[in-house]
């Protein structure tokens, strides 16, 4: 009796095995996807450092391009345009394999529009985090004075050859950052650079054919008074973006809530 038992239990354990076994070779590992990110105006790479680290522990890789004339590049401001942002980022993605995520933030929406429509087999999905989304025929400027809660414009000292803009400093990290710790406002005061001014006026044209055919997706800054929600509202409605999630954060969120902002990036990986 005791021998039957033994055995019946060690059926039932051999079967549960099994089948457990089955279940996770139903369970395909998610792919390492390659994220490609884009920094925006008065920015730099190192305001990705902590969604860079939170993306390749998880097995991703991440290239972070540095546009020309920001951070440590001393590319002269006279000889920027929309196409040398564009061309700085496809050098970066020319030698990835496979398709890569392409996300920008404020301008680096401007760029990653303009990459798209260049490029557009090489990228499976376009990310926009409180960043500019032109249409056809627009460039940042028009898309920057047809937000009137914006609370940037006031704020802005061009040079006197006009090749760059400053912001007013004592409001620099109220503008970017105002949610921030006072590390978080340091490194933005420490990093800041006036932005080079002529890329500003640089108008996108986009196809159907190119831009059109990238999946698109935007993820809003709430609490954002560069590029104001309702501004974030029209530009999606107009790009017909079906996909957008919200985080309640300023015009920074990669240094406000960077855990939270990598967990949509990777979701939106997967």
């Amino acid at each position: 009796m005791k021998k039957s038992i033994l055995i019946l239990l060690s059926a039932v354990i051999s079967n549960s095995q099994t089948a457990l076994s089955a279940e996770e070779g139903e369970k395909t590992p998610l792919k390492p996807q390659t994220y490609v990110l884009v920094h925006g105006a008065w920015q730099a790479p190192y305001v990705w450092d902590a969604v860079n680290s939170a993306l390749t522990k998880k097995g991703n890789k991440v290239i972070v391009v540095e546009l020309p004339a920001h951070g440590t590049d001393n590319t002269p401001t006279h000889t920027l345009s929309l196409d040398v942002y564009r061309d700085k980022v496809i050098e970066a993605i020319a030698k990835v394999e496979g398709k890569i995520i392409l996300a920008g933030h404020s301008m680096g929406g401007m760029v990653i529009t303009h990459v798209a429509e260049k490029v557009p087999a090489k990228i499976s999905k376009l990310v926009y985090i409180g960043a500019f989304l032109p249409t056809t025929g627009q460039a940042l400027t028009d898309l920057a004075f047809s937000d009137p809660d914006s609370k940037l414009g006031p704020l802005l000292a061009p040079s006197p050859d006009q090749l760059t803009l400053d912001v007013v400093r004592e409001n620099l990290t109220n503008l970017f950052i105002a949610d921030g710790t006072p590390a978080d406002k340091e490194r933005v005061l420490t990093n800041y650079r006036p932005e080079p001014a002529i890329p500003f006026t640089s108008k996108v044209t986009l196809t159907s054919e190119n831009f059109g055919a990238v999946e698109k997706i935007y993820i809003k800054t709430l609490q954002d008074i560069v590029i104001s929600p309702k501004l974030q509202d029209r530009m999606i409605d107009d790009a017909g973006i079906k996909t957008v999630y919200e985080i309640n954060t300023s015009h920074s969120p990669f240094l406000a809530k960077p855990n939270e902002l990598s967990a949509l990036l990777l979701k939106i990986g997967e």
